[in-house]
């Protein structure tokens, strides 16, 4: 089975799976309170995502509807707060599942969204925090991103809105494609053989 394929099976759409590189995970790190669980949603053992919070001393639970975890349906037994970048197709869905759970959460996402009556509708009564950026993210390789990414954030900012440089001197693709599926297969964490889905 084509990855695309199997995307739009998991997700309806197979563009929703965008690989954040390193650099567009930093800046949201220095806002995460130490001693906290980062829960990793949308990402798998070798997500920018995962591997920065864990070299940044942060315990981190992951999972991905890859591995059988779909975020509307899973929930580890332990964590803090959602730092990710979730589905795009899926955003108003994910957004409003993050507020019922009631918990800090910063996920990246297109600014685009912002033009929406969605985050309007769901920020009515619970405030909605905005780490920008100077510079676009460049998920994966290939055709520049046309539009800039902020992390949209709940309870986790010291202010409602900050802007930030962003150093992308370091263009280092991500490492999490290597954990998802090529040709119907799904590799977890700790496996040495695939496993078909």
């Amino acid at each position: 089975m084509e990855p695309s394929n199997y995307l739009k099976r998991l997700y309806g759409n197979p563009t929703d799976e965008k690989y954040t590189p390193g650099y567009g995970v930093l800046p949201i790190i220095k806002y995460i309170p130490e001693g906290k669980t980062v829960w990793c949603p949308f990402d798998t053992e070798h997500s920018e995502f995962v591997l920065k919070f864990r070299e940044a001393g942060f315990k981190v639970e992951y999972s991905h509807i890859c591995n059988g975890q779909d975020f509307f349906r899973y929930e580890p037994p332990q964590w803090d707060i959602i730092v990710s970048n979730p589905p795009f197709s899926r955003k108003t869905e994910v957004f409003s599942r993050c507020l019922e759970l009631g918990r800090p959460f910063a996920l990246l996402m297109s600014n685009y969204w912002l033009n929406n009556v969605a985050p309007c509708r769901l920020f009515q009564n619970s405030n909605l925090e905005l780490l920008m950026f100077d510079k676009r993210i460049q998920f994966g390789e290939g055709k520049n991103v046309p539009f800039n990414s902020s992390y949209f954030c709940h309870g986790i900012l010291p202010r409602q809105i900050i802007f930030e440089m962003m150093d992308t001197s370091d263009r280092t693709p991500s490492r999490m494609p290597d954990d998802l599926p090529g040709a119907g297969v799904c590799r977890t964490a700790g496996e040495e053989d695939n496993q078909e889905l």
